[in-house]
């Protein structure tokens, strides 16, 4: 990142959503606050080349449970950037299009502690470390030496600015939620009431 100045500071949360929950939210929240954020894009994704398409929720309603997780937050916005784009989603495209669109805005990308770990094998990391912040969740319970390690490699490696929260992430999981839902345990507290209501309204997750 260079040192320009910026008119906004807008974060960005990505993922499937499949479904969103109260990990996500909190995670959304706490870089909010942290980094001084104007606001959050919720960015669900269109087709995760990442993940087998046969566990992910048809994208209508990944959205619309989106739409509904952040609807109460004035600061939160839903962005259907990945979902209108054919094709795979990549991370360095939606920025590409977002810093060249919105060039006064300073994009900081929130992510917990496995995805940091992870980032550098996503398609074109230098063209993505180049275009934003990432901000990163400790691991609870966990060291965070290996955070500060990684940061200072990419920090080395690709001139990227990171980012390490001084808050845990919530240990919660979609792949969790899904498997409490398929076997009929309350997922209550982890899922907001208006998601919960409408996995229960459009039978989703196998219930």
């Amino acid at each position: 990142m260079n040192n320009k100045r910026y008119q906004k500071r807008t974060g960005i949360l990505g993922g499937t959503f499949n479904p969103i929950h109260i990990g996500h939210l909190t995670l959304a929240q706490n870089a909010l606050e942290h980094c001084g954020l104007d606001e959050v894009l919720f960015i669900p994704s269109g087709v995760s080349y990442l993940k087998d398409p046969e566990t992910i929720e048809d994208t209508e309603h990944r959205v619309n449970m989106t739409r509904l997780a952040i609807e109460d937050n004035g600061r939160f916005l839903l962005s259907l950037i990945e979902t209108e784009r054919e094709g795979n989603s990549y991370t360095y495209e939606t920025l590409d299009t977002l810093t060249k669109e919105n060039p006064d805005v300073r994009y900081f990308y929130i992510v917990g502690a496995d995805t940091l770990l992870y980032m550098e094998n996503w398609k074109h990391p230098e063209l993505i470390f180049d275009k934003c912040t990432v901000v990163c969740a400790k691991r609870e319970g966990k060291s965070d030496d290996i955070l500060y390690d990684k940061a200072a490699f990419l920090k080395e490696k690709y001139k990227a600015d990171v980012m390490i929260m001084d808050v845990p992430e919530i240990a919660s999981s979609s792949s969790m939620i899904r498997q409490m839902l398929s076997e009929g345990r309350s997922c209550r507290y982890y899922l907001s009431d208006k998601v919960r209501e409408y996995i229960t309204a459009n039978h989703l997750y196998g219930i």
